[in-house]
Parts: structure tokens; sequence; C-alpha cells
């Protein structure tokens, strides 16, 4: 071999010893000053992907439930808030939810203002990035904006809930500005006292996934918004069966298959607590649909599909509070017990001749009081575990919810009263807002006249 041959060799040889051990230190030392964890985000992209799911889930459930002349108003209704909330989260909403104006990551408790709305400092999104965690450490290990666009998931299918109490007669101009007002108004500030280091947060109170910030909200928002706009003309008077059953059963699959995510990915991170999440989500609910099953089989004599959907459902929502929190057996006793209560609820909403139309209150709102008082019970530094005192706090964060959702919501209704209708006029109704409100019919007049003629010889009002 020549010498040009053996300098070659020797120089490659000593670039494989130097240079690639520095390029391995090097990428070492990047990797540790980088907080940002592939599996964690991997997850939370999932997470996020899911939780969105579940709006248009939400959309073929309430949808389902209705009838055909409305069914593409009332999906409009959950399709909306992915739009517009999902531009004014951007602009505003997260900002308001969970900035601190700058307070120091580890302090314990908001001062001031900051214990009550958060901050203008990422209004636009300013200084959201893909490349850093956010600052204030609620999720260290993921990109700030991916933190950010999971809990606009959350902020979406909120406000999409309440429509299911209003439907087949809100007006859908009234129903798209109280959602824009209702985000900013409610739901970020009660985020940021649960979520952003606020003051229900800083007391202690569990919410693991939005037993408060999501369901009682909403649910304590659905009676109010019913009461101001009124009940359906014909209510208890005409049949209101629901059109499409294969709907609801179609949007209670989408919506536990979303959960997964609205749960589990609540933990923030992949690893133990999005397992314990994930598991607790798949047997409260499971639970929550044998307890319905079986309860309305005993007090009506007939297991219904819808009845094992509305299980599934108050499962769901009554284990969201304490997800994490809770072994499995608390999660299986959490979602039988919220089941029955919502069971009764929605039978006292009937007789009360209330409507609230699709149930929105007796679910979502006694499943959300339910499952966070449970969470104090369960819990396992609970009631149960020898700490009777989170009892209380979690009773103390519920109170607030209920108020702060009740009277919000009514001076918005209120304030929109003075510059618009809240309801559409009777000729509207009784035609069904489809075509009025969007020029469109989802299945034709034909099977239309159908369904009208089959409800005719109904006589159980839903």
């Amino acid at each position: 071999m020549s010498l040009k041959k053996y300098l070659f060799v020797a120089t490659i040889s000593c670039f494989f010893l130097f240079a690639l051990p520095t390029n391995s230190a090097l990428a070492q030392a990047t990797a540790n000053s980088n907080p940002i964890d592939l599996g964690d985000t991997t997850w939370m992209l999932i997470s996020t992907a899911l939780v969105l799911l579940m709006t248009p889930g939400l959309a073929f459930f309430y949808g389902g439930l209705v009838r055909s002349r409305n069914v593409l108003n009332t999906m409009m209704m959950s399709l909306v808030a992915m739009g517009l909330i999902g531009v004014t989260w951007c602009l505003w909403g997260y900002s308001l939810a969970f900035d601190v104006n700058g307070i120091d990551a580890n302090h314990p408790f908001g001062q001031g203002i900051e214990a009550f709305i958060g901050g203008l400092d990422w209004v636009f999104l300013n200084g959201v990035t893909a490349a850093e965690p956010d600052p204030i450490g609620y999720a260290p290990t993921v990109p700030h904006q991916l933190f950010m666009a999971y809990q606009m998931t959350f902020a979406i299918i909120t406000p999409a809930l309440i429509s299911g109490a209003i439907v087949e007669r809100i007006n859908f101009k009234a129903y798209f500005w109280f959602l824009l007002l209702w985000s900013t108004f409610i739901y970020s500030p009660l985020a940021h006292w649960v979520w952003g280091r606020g003051w229900i947060g800083a007391s202690g109170a569990l919410d693991f996934a939005g037993g408060t910030v999501v369901h009682i909200s909403s649910g304590v928002s659905a009676v109010v918004a019913a009461w101001v706009i009124g009940s359906r003309r014909g209510f208890m008077t005409q049949p209101y069966a629901p059109h499409n059953v294969p709907f609801v059963l179609l949007g209670i699959g989408l919506l536990w298959f979303g959960w997964f995510g609205f749960n589990g990915g609540s933990a923030l991170a992949s690893g133990s607590l999005a397992t314990t999440a994930f598991v607790n989500t798949l047997i409260a609910s499971a639970a929550g649909g044998l307890t319905w099953l079986i309860v309305e089989w005993v007090y009506r004599g007939k297991p219904t599909a819808i009845g094992i959907a509305s299980g599934f459902l108050a499962g769901l929502v009554g284990i969201t509070p304490g997800a994490g929190f809770v072994l499995p057996i608390g999660a299986i006793l959490m979602g039988s017990i919220t089941a029955v209560g919502c069971f009764f609820a929605v039978s006292l909403r009937a007789k009360l001749k209330f409507d609230d139309s699709l149930d929105t209150f007796p679910i979502h709102g006694v499943g959300g009081t339910i499952g966070a008082l449970l969470t104090g019970v369960f819990a396992t530094n609970g009631l149960l575990f020898g700490n009777p005192g989170l009892l209380w706090t979690q009773f103390v964060g519920v109170a607030a919810t209920y108020i702060f959702a009740a009277v919000g919501t009514l001076i918005i209704l209120k304030f929109l009263s003075l510059f618009m209708k809240l309801r559409v006029d009777q000729e509207t109704e009784q035609q069904g807002l489809d075509v009025p409100q969007h020029g469109e019919e989802a299945y034709g007049q034909d099977f239309e006249f159908t369904s009208l003629s089959m409800n005719e010889f109904s006589n159980e009002p839903q």
C-alpha cells in the first residue's frame, strides 16, 4: 500500500475515533438542554386529535336525538364552535385562561387579579412557540403550542354541550354570539380558576379533566339558557321522538373514543398517570352503561339503545374529575353511582316538564357534580383515605362553578336579547330550522313526510 493510501486510512480512522464521539456528546448535551420529550409530545398530539373528534361525535349524538327537520341545525351548533372558538382561543381565550402575567412558575397562588383571570401576554399567541414548553410549567415536556392546542379542544366542546338544552328553537345568530361571549367571559376565567393557577386550583380542589370546568359549567348554563329562551312550542303536547337512534350510537362511540384523549391526555405526558386515567375512563364508562341498562330494565321494563348510550356518557362524565386520582374499583363505583344519579335526574326533569331538550343538565350538570364530589371520597388523598376535608374543598369548587356559570349565562343572554331575538318565530319552529336558518335539508321531503307521519302515531314524547 502506498504512503498516500496509508495517510488516507489514518485520516478516516481519526475521524471515526474522535469526531463521532464528539458529535455524540454534542447531541447528548443538546438533548439534555431541550426538555421536549418525544414520547410525551406524541401522546399529546394524539390526545389533541382525539378530543377534537369529540365535537363531531357530539354533533351526531345530539343530531340523532332531534327531529329530522332540525338535524342540520343541531349538528351545526357543534361544528360552528370548532370554527369560532378555534380562532378566538388563539386570539385571546388561551391567554385569559392560562397566562399569569409573568408570575413565578413555582408560585402556588395568583396574586390579586391573577387569582381570577389570566393576563394578555399570550394574545395572538405571542410567545407561544413550538420549540419550547410553556414558561409557567403546565406541561414541561411538550411544546407550548401543543399545550395551547390541547386546551383549545376543551374550550370548543364545552359551550357546544349547552346547545343540547336549546335545540329546535334558538336563533342561530343569537347562538353564534352566545358562543363568542360565553367562551370568553365564562369558560376562560373558569379554566383559569381551576387549571391556570387560579383560586380554585390553589384551594386544593381536584378536577383532573373538567368536571367543573366543562361539565358543571355547561350543564348549569344549559338550565339557564332553556329557562330564558323558553320551551319548544308544543312541548309535552306533541311528540319529539329521536329521528335517528343509530346517529346517537355513532355519537357515543366517537365520544367514548375521544374521551381517552380527554382524560388520558390530561396527564399532559405519557406514562403511568396517563395509563391510570385511560383505564379509569374505560371501566367507569362501562360501569355507567351497564348500570343504566339494568336500572332502566327494572323500572321501565325494556333496556333501550338510547338508555345504554346515556349510561356510557354518564359514566364518562362522572369519572372525568377524578380520572387520575382514583383506583380502578373507585372508578367503577363512580361510573355506576353517577349513572344512577343521572337516570333519576332525567326522570325528574320529565316530571317537572322542563324543556332541557336533550337532558344536558341531568347528564352533564348532575353527572359532573356527582363526579366532583365523589372524587373527594374516592381519591387516594380523599375521604376514604383519611382526608375528609377534601370533600368540603370539592363542594366549594362545585358551588362556585354553579354560581358563576348561572349568573354569567343569565347576563350574557339578557344582554344579547337587547340586540337580537333569542329564538326563531313560530312559523320557523314549526317548519324546522334547517331550511329557514341554513337553506339546506338533511334527507329531502319524502323522508320528512314519512318521519312526520310515523311520529303522529307516537304518544310518548321524549
